[in-house]
């Protein structure tokens, strides 16, 4: 290990890890991975991921494998209201969303992170190490320096990375070397999360969509995971004695008008505080964050492992890059000026969505109910953030916000067309309209050229009032033009990505 200088090393092989490890491998470059535990985590934890997930998972060449192990949420969300009324319902479909795909997903974590690891084992240029724990990390000219301890043997090493991207969690070792400070966005309530597996052969009368127990007596939410796995989530009220609250005896009787212990076995039960921080300075030289290490988000949304894998989406192609000569460092610090409004976003609805779910004043709970009644729930309607500051062109939307995935005429979906590439899809006219230098810069920089013919894309550009897109590589839009001229101005800016900060 003391000989070989890594492109990247990541800490920790989460699902946040995990993804950019694959990323990364796909572009070829050389890559260190170290996990301080031995095994993955064998309990559920995070459940649920969305559209654009998938499709991430789909850029990493893992969409089949993915589907194997999870399903679609075909319900959707129930808000219902201490009476048991249905105040809401947040729609799900299997049918293909605008991400060529279901629009939410549901997942047993374990059988997601062995699916990612195998994924992993196809580059040959990444490593992994296993009950390997990083103990310090140094910053500095040429590369950065890892002090590791193999916890087998307790043989301790160093290793050299010209980046580290810290996936390392709540508790990131990468973002105490930084010394980046959290921002509290307000959320801070304990709940208890109660994971069963139905017995074989045992009914339930349970829901198989998602319910949000909007009582003011004790809020609760309910998920159909998947197979035989139910989990509930229970916020903590005044007097609770938490040591007590995790006893089995506690446990069947917060959840006796569902389900008894004759039916189904506890998996896990523990409590967690659900937080809404962000970090400030996700980047410092050759060190990132990544995941838990840069945001922390309740579970409202079912956004926390998202947002780790939008994070890993954004930096993979912008470190490969960096690496390979094609763009100034300073690429790098477009990633936290787009991402952390992105994420923002996210976990200030989720913040929202809380103070609603959580309500014990029952005025406030009336009143909640009686908006909800009256079809006033805006509040709810999923977030489509634009990116913050960075590598686009254009102020307004769809500009810095990703392009949806349609299914061609030949029965692809887009991203199976366009690879890892940046793309311009357009009119016939427009893309004859650009310039011969427009077209060498193309060639020289890979970008794939597709010419807008299939129904879904001409729809799209015509609603849009646009002649052609260019998209990134994690296909988000750089800009849109409207003439060959304007894209030629847009395309002008590929050979030196890092001037197209804004």
């Amino acid at each position: 290990m003391n000989q070989t200088v890594f492109d990247v090393a990541i800490l920790g092989y989460g699902p946040a890890g995990a993804t950019l490890a694959n990323l990364l491998g796909q572009l070829g470059l050389s890559v260190m991975v170290l996990e301080r535990d031995a095994d993955i985590y064998p309990l559920p934890r995070a459940i649920h991921f969305d559209g654009e997930v998938m499709r991430v998972f789909e850029t990493a060449g893992l969409r089949h494998e993915v589907e194997a192990i999870s399903r679609p949420g075909l319900k959707g969300m129930y808000f219902n209201n201490a009476a048991g009324e249905t105040l809401l319902i947040r729609a799900g479909t299997q049918e293909r969303g605008p991400h060529g795909c279901a629009t939410n997903h549901y997942f047993h974590q374990p059988e997601l992170e062995a699916v990612l690891r195998q994924g992993v084992q196809r580059f040959g240029r990444v490593q992994v190490r296993t009950r390997h724990e990083v103990t310090a990390v140094e910053d500095g000219d040429e590369a950065a320096t890892l002090s590791v301890t193999d916890l087998a043997t307790g043989q301790t090493s160093t290793l050299l990375a010209r980046y580290v991207v810290g996936c390392d969690g709540a508790r990131s070792l990468v973002r105490k070397a930084l010394g980046s400070p959290m921002t509290d966005l307000g959320l801070h309530q304990p709940w208890l999360v109660f994971d069963v597996r139905l017995k074989d052969g045992m009914s339930a009368q349970l829901p198989d969509h998602t319910v949000q127990h909007c009582d003011p007596a004790r809020p609760m939410t309910y998920c159909n995971v998947t197979g035989n796995r139910r989990r509930w989530e229970i916020m903590l009220m005044p007097g609770d004695d938490p040591a007590q609250l995790v006893q089995p005896e506690t446990l069947w009787k917060l959840v006796s008008k569902w389900l008894t212990s004759e039916q189904a076995e506890i998996e896990r039960a523990v409590i967690y505080t659900f937080h809404s921080v962000i970090a400030e300075g996700w980047r410092q030289g050759r060190l990132l964050l990544a995941g838990d290490a840069a945001h922390q988000t309740p579970p409202f949304l079912g956004q926390g492992m998202c947002a780790a894998i939008r994070d890993a989406s954004n930096l993979a192609w912008k470190l490969e890059a960096v690496l390979r000569g094609r763009a100034d460092d300073a690429l790098l610090d477009t990633y936290e000026s787009e991402r952390s409004p992105h994420v923002h976003a996210f976990i200030n609805l989720a913040v929202k969505l809380g103070d609603i779910i959580q309500t014990t004043d029952l005025q406030a709970a009336r009143e909640r109910d009686a908006k909800f009644k009256a079809g006033q729930p805006e509040i709810f309607q999923f977030p489509a953030p634009r990116l913050g500051p960075g590598i686009w062109q254009g102020q307004q939307a769809p500009v810095a916000q990703i392009f949806p995935q349609p299914l061609l005429a030949d029965g692809r979906l887009l991203d199976a067309v366009l690879g890892l590439q940046f793309a311009v899809i357009g009119d016939q006219a427009v893309l004859n309209d650009v310039s011969d230098d427009t077209r060498a810069h193309w060639q020289a920089q890979g970008v794939v050229v597709l010419p807008a013919r299939d129904p879904e894309v001409q729809t799209w550009l015509t609603q849009q009032g646009v002649g052609a897109v260019l998209l990134r590589p994690d296909r988000y839009i750089l800009g849109v033009a409207q003439s060959g001229a304007e894209l030629d101005s847009i395309s002008a800016l590929l050979p030196a990505v890092a001037a197209m900060v804004h």
